[in-house]
């Protein structure tokens, strides 16, 4: 067996896309959890041992998750096994790049450190980068491949929406429409967002008519929801005739999901970069075409 795609039971769907996009047999590690919260992981290893290893981990809810990644990939190299890669559709601790107050921790560097030193290399999807332009910046030796799930969910929006007008929040989600908009042919604009804290946000459409239009709001990640609410009913308020939302990361933490629906919502769509209920489109095909020409 040259090449094994390894993954967590609780995301064997997505790994199984993956592996039948790669012809790669799929298997799945063993989590115990003891008492005083320890984890105790079990590896599917025969005798006969892969070449490389394909580590399919997302790491939303990511702290337990990095103990996971450390004891693995700690293993397999003890094993033998020659290159382990990580692919982690969701990648965290990258938004704290730069320290904003005396004593902040900067885990952005941390992070891609740890995970440079464990992996051969990592793939991710539209990872949130705010003051570097490349994930190689983060992750200093070996791949850092970030890939982008704004052309995945143009298609999904192509054929459920008709002539449809893309809208960002905010100015860092001007890269996804554009990319989704060229991509499909379609208007696109950007909003203008204030953040005063975790949950405040105020929110300023763009000098554009929205009156009887198919908006969608698209951006990389959905986690509170308020900027995504606050957008949404702005939209409803100038008149636009529908307001769907298109994301790649459903994080969606707490009440965010109904947050969002509240405020006129019609239909959310995300990638499956983390599972949830309203996964619309796999990211297996461009997963399996970054990572092919590594193995």
């Amino acid at each position: 067996m040259s090449v094994m795609l390894l993954a967590c039971p609780d995301e064997q769907d997505a790994a199984q896309r993956l592996a039948d996009a790669l012809a790669l047999p799929l298997a799945l590690y063993q989590q115990h959890r003891f008492p005083d919260q320890e984890l105790k992981l079990t590896l599917p290893f025969s005798r006969e041992l892969p070449a490389q290893l394909v580590l399919y981990r997302s790491l939303d809810n990511p702290n337990d998750k990095l103990i996971e990644l450390l004891l693995i990939a700690r293993h397999a190299r003890a094993l033998g096994i020659k290159k382990i890669w990580l692919v982690a559709p969701y990648l965290a601790y990258m938004r704290q790049d730069i320290a904003f107050n005396a004593g902040e921790i900067v885990s952005q560097k941390i992070i891609g450190q740890f995970l440079a030193e464990l992996f051969d290399g990592v793939i991710t999807v539209d990872p949130h980068l705010h003051r570097i332009n490349h994930l190689n910046e983060a992750i200093v030796s070996g791949e850092a491949i970030a890939l982008s799930g704004a052309p995945r969910l143009a298609e999904l929006i192509a054929k459920e929406c008709r002539q449809p007008l893309l809208m960002g929040p905010d100015a860092e989600s001007e890269q996804w429409v554009a990319l989704a908009g060229a991509q499909i042919g379609c208007e696109y604009a950007v909003c203008t967002k204030v953040r005063s804290g975790d949950k405040q946000v105020q929110i300023k459409l763009p000098d554009i008519s929205v009156s009887g239009k198919n908006v969608v709001l698209m951006d990389d990640v959905a986690s509170s929801g308020h900027t995504l609410a606050e957008a949404a009913k702005l939209l409803v308020s100038a008149g636009a005739a529908s307001v769907d939302v298109a994301v790649t990361h459903a994080l969606f933490a707490g009440d965010a999901l109904a947050l969002i629906k509240q405020a006129g919502v019609n239909r959310v769509w995300s990638t499956d970069c983390i599972a949830h209920p309203s996964n619309a489109i796999s990211m297996a095909p461009a997963l399996a075409q970054a990572l092919r020409p590594l193995l």
